[in-house]
């Protein structure tokens, strides 16, 4: 019976190996490099590079590298300048390189694992472009891989290579068609040992948070919640109002058996009351999710060119890229910029008019950070008429409703506002939400609402719910109370690691370079029954670095602190070890 092939990442004590399997490859089977009397090969990016490994039990069989954007060189760089190769310059591309496999196991899986374990990486990091070095006498394997040579050859030695390039989103869905039989066979016959999941999900999307793994998909078990810190998800900490919370619990048996108002009238009413808009100016759904998939999908093709802010909230580009099939950008936010959005260049970048959409969720989700309505309302004032705004205010409500560009998007029929009940009203389970726009386009939306759009539990709890401004307002003020104290608490644990406050019910953990991963945190806290969300996938702008964590209760926050101290410690006991082990070899 043969062995399982065993797919992780390098470690220290696997360097000297890798060194010597490059050597007898390339310098000594191909010629690539000259041979010398050390019989080792190290390479430049040997520090920067992450390298995955396949073994079966002690023997190493292969290896591949990866090579991420924020390494700031490649080693395409060798052979080509960036003019000759542009698409280096893009801040989301990875290098796939030294794909290497003893000869004696060239005839099994372990180039293909490598392979795809490359591609998972890459994909849990936020990576949207792989680039490649491919013998040109293997062309024909690459080519069935999903990769497709960009036109440039290059010469190492006595070898020509082809330069590839791919798509993630591509490559994954390739992986999952095509290779489907394949990546079965693997899953079954590998021990997966990587901090990212064997396969996405049915979509390629992170739809929320995974908590609810924990807790029971089919509700057999609901005491479970009460084990388990949901601080993945955004959801509020606190109970909606007093007078939601008992209209539903009123008469819960009518409430479930009833058909509700056909158009939420009395939700509409009640919005434009509150918010002091005309009331032919409102649209509502089922969450903003149900209003983003509604009207995207009326106003975009696959001919659009879109324009997101990255980092930024993951449904967006799973909507405009993978749902609609767009073309989408991406404006990229700068950690050295505190994540701003700055309004030159976001002026700049869409002047020429050719946009057909800008999406702009203000505050931001996953930054936490918010531009000056003023500053935001200049930019779109200024920019071309054809170009449509997308605001999502969902985390409006922490920074004050002054600061909303619905009366805006009321009167301009290039801008909409979204707003989410899920977060400032704690109504994520029932699903409310609404949004702004030009009576025109808000007639238009309207009609391609499917009737009882909401269920009649969250109409009658938004109702309730804006009808009590001041509970709320107590509950948002005592939100950043308790955002200031965990991230007080957690930043006086590790002083290497960052924590940065947001505007809302969150904050995020960045560990510094060299050290655990945000997965492999994620996934040791997971088992202490803490979720918190790594936010790897959504940009590779956090480096695989970042965990974002939403503001519980005090008790909570208090589990979230310990489950973070401990996962802290065992991680970096598990790199001392492997340090020591290393060094000693």
């Amino acid at each position: 019976m043969s062995r399982p092939l065993t797919l992780r990442s390098a470690g220290v004590d696997d360097m000297p190996w890798i060194h010597e399997l490059r050597h007898r490859v390339y310098a000594q089977e191909l010629g690539q490099h000259a041979p010398n009397a050390e019989g080792r090969l190290v390479d430049g990016l040997d520090g920067e590079n992450v390298y995955l490994v396949a073994a079966r039990d002690a023997d190493r069989v292969g290896f591949v590298s990866v090579t991420p954007p924020w390494v700031g060189r490649y080693g395409l760089d060798k052979y080509l300048t960036r003019s000759e190769l542009p698409l280096l310059d893009e801040a989301d591309v990875f290098e796939v390189r030294l794909l290497t496999v003893e000869p004696d196991a060239r005839s099994g899986a372990a180039g293909a694992a490598l392979m795809y374990a490359a591609l998972r990486w890459i994909a849990s990091r936020g990576g949207r472009r792989v680039v490649a070095m491919g013998r040109s006498d293997l062309i024909g394997m690459y080519r069935a891989a999903g990769l497709r040579p960009v036109g440039r050859t290059v010469r190492s030695g006595a070898v020509d290579f082809e330069v590839l390039t791919a798509d993630v989103t591509e490559l994954s869905r390739y992986a999952a068609g095509r290779h489907a039989p394949a990546l079965a066979r693997l899953a079954g016959g590998v021990d997966w040992r990587l901090d990212v999941p064997f396969a996405t999900g049915p979509d390629g999307c992170e739809h929320g948070g995974a908590s609810f793994t924990a807790i029971g998909a089919d509700f057999r078990t609901l005491d479970r919640r009460r084990e388990v810190v949901t601080a993945d998800v955004l959801d509020a900490w606190f109970p909606p109002a007093p007078g939601a919370h008992a209209v539903l619990r009123e008469d819960a048996g009518w409430i479930a058996r009833t058909s509700p108002p056909t158009g939420a009238e009395g939700v509409l009413a009640e919005l434009a009351a509150v918010r002091g808009l005309p009331p032919e100016t409102l649209a509502v759904g089922s969450g903003s999710s149900d209003l983003i998939f509604r009207a995207f999908g009326r106003w975009l093709t696959p001919a659009a060119r879109v324009l997101l802010m990255d980092p930024g909230y993951g449904e967006y580009a799973h909507v405009t890229d993978r749902v609609i099939g767009c073309r989408v950008d991406r404006f990229r936010l700068r950690r050295e910029e505190g994540w701003r959005i700055d309004p030159v260049r976001l002026s700049a970048v869409v002047a020429d008019g050719s946009y057909d959409l800008v999406v702009v969720v203000n505050p931001n989700n996953p930054t936490g950070r918010h531009a000056p309505a003023a500053e935001l309302a200049a930019v779109i004032a200024a920019a071309p008429s054809r170009t449509r705004w997308w605001i999502d205010e969902a985390y409006l409500g922490y920074v004050g409703a002054a600061e909303s560009l619905a009366s805006f998007a009321a009167r301009d029929p290039r801008v909409v506002v979204c707003t989410s009940m899920s977060k400032t009203y704690a109504l994520s389970g029932v699903r409310a939400a609404y949004l702004v726009a030009e009576p025109g386009t808000a007639a238009e939306l309207r009609r391609w609402t499917p009737p009882w759009a909401m269920s009649l539990p969250a109409q009658l709890a938004a109702v309730a719910a804006l009808r009590d401004p001041g509970y709320y307002a107590g509950r948002l003020r005592r939100t950043h109370e308790l955002r200031a104290e965990l991230a007080g608490e957690l930043a006086a644990v590790d002083a290497s690691v960052t924590v940065e406050q947001s505007v809302a019910n969150f904050l995020t953990v960045t560990l510094p370079p060299g050290g655990p991963s945000a997965a492999s945190l994620v996934a040791q806290c997971r088992l202490q029954g803490v979720y918190l969300r790594d936010l790897s996938p959504l940009s590779p702008a956090y480096e695989g670095r970042t965990v974002r964590i939403a503001v519980r209760d005090t008790a909570e926050n208090a589990r979230i602190l310990d489950a973070y101290r401990a996962a802290l410690s065992q991680l970096h006991a598990a790199t001392s070890t492997l340090t020591a082990t290393g060094a000693a070899q």
